[in-house]
């Protein structure tokens, strides 16, 4: 039986950063255009993405070590590969996280009135739970982070933004993209951190398919990317340029990716990235806030 403290490390909160942070720029994107925080429906919104989260980690797990692909991991606890935890467990507590996801997205729709996002929810849990789980799993074919862009950046970052305002705008995709960027690359490091052990097992992640030098280059550029887009719309939001203070917290992680060779040195770098999505998601929400009330 797993201990409560083992079901938390399982949870892996390393990466629950990179929820928060697609709800914080949808926020402030939606904050333009009609100059309200909407905060209640921006705490569902929250709700909804971390849960996801965990459940993706709780799916990701279970559906892993019956397949055997965690026999042999470096890296945080894996409940069901270490026998911590029996498979049954650890998938009936993705489950949870999936129905309670379901049930605050249900309420942050209903406030919200934005019907069409009912599909869109649906269409997340698939895509959580096919991550690594069912017949075909896309995440063994290389598409995990095609995946992960797309639903922990644009879906969750628009989705956000229309919640509140019940449309879309240039700021809060490209947002959505920045911070969509920066998941991927949190899960690139943790990707080429598995390289050996994936291969071995027959789970062609991307960085398996890029090979250990393409990986980390992909994951550096990926920061980089996300960092100079938000440079496009300084014309009309000059204090965007504020996320440029993130770069120097892209600065350990990249470092290490690019030179260390050790799996185990890239384990803090997780954490490092979530970082660096935190504070991009905070100093570009802060760059749309102070550009709305300075203008005149």
């Amino acid at each position: 039986m797993a201990t409560v403290a083992q079901w938390i490390e399982g949870a892996r909160l390393r990466t629950l950063p990179m929820a928060v942070a697609p709800v914080v720029i949808g926020t402030a994107a939606a904050f333009e255009v009609d100059g309200i925080f909407h905060w209640v429906r921006a705490l569902l919104a929250a709700l909804v993405a971390l849960l996801l989260q965990v459940g993706v980690n709780y799916s990701n797990d279970y559906s892993d070590g019956i397949r055997g692909t965690d026999d042999v991991r470096v890296g945080p606890l894996r409940l069901t590969g270490s026998g911590a935890a029996q498979p049954a467990q650890v998938r009936n507590a993705a489950f949870l996280c999936f129905g309670a996801a379901v049930f605050f997205g249900g309420i942050l729709v209903l406030v919200s009135q934005a019907w069409p996002l009912i599909l869109v929810g649906i269409a997340a849990v698939a895509a959580a739970w096919g991550y690594t789980g069912g017949r075909k799993p896309y995440g063994y074919m290389g598409l995990g982070e095609v995946f992960v862009f797309l639903f922990f950046g644009l879906v969750a970052t628009l989705g956000t933004t229309f919640t509140q305002v019940l449309q879309l705008t240039w700021p809060a995709f490209v947002g959505a993209c920045g911070t969509g960027l920066i998941a991927t690359a949190l899960l690139m490091a943790n990707n080429v951190r598995d390289i050996p052990t994936d291969r071995e097992v027959g789970k062609l992640t991307l960085a398996v398919r890029l090979g250990d030098e393409g990986a980390r280059i992909s994951y550096v550029l990926m920061l980089a990317l996300a960092l100079l887009l938000p440079l496009a719309l300084v014309g009309r939001h000059p204090w965007l340029m504020l996320v440029l203070l993130a770069a120097p917290l892209c600065l350990v992680p990249s470092w290490t990716m690019l030179k260390s060779r050790e799996s185990k040195a890239l384990i803090p770098v997780l954490k490092q990235t979530g970082v660096v999505g935190i504070a991009y998601s905070v100093l570009f929400a802060a760059g749309m806030v102070i550009t709305v009330l300075l203008r005149p």
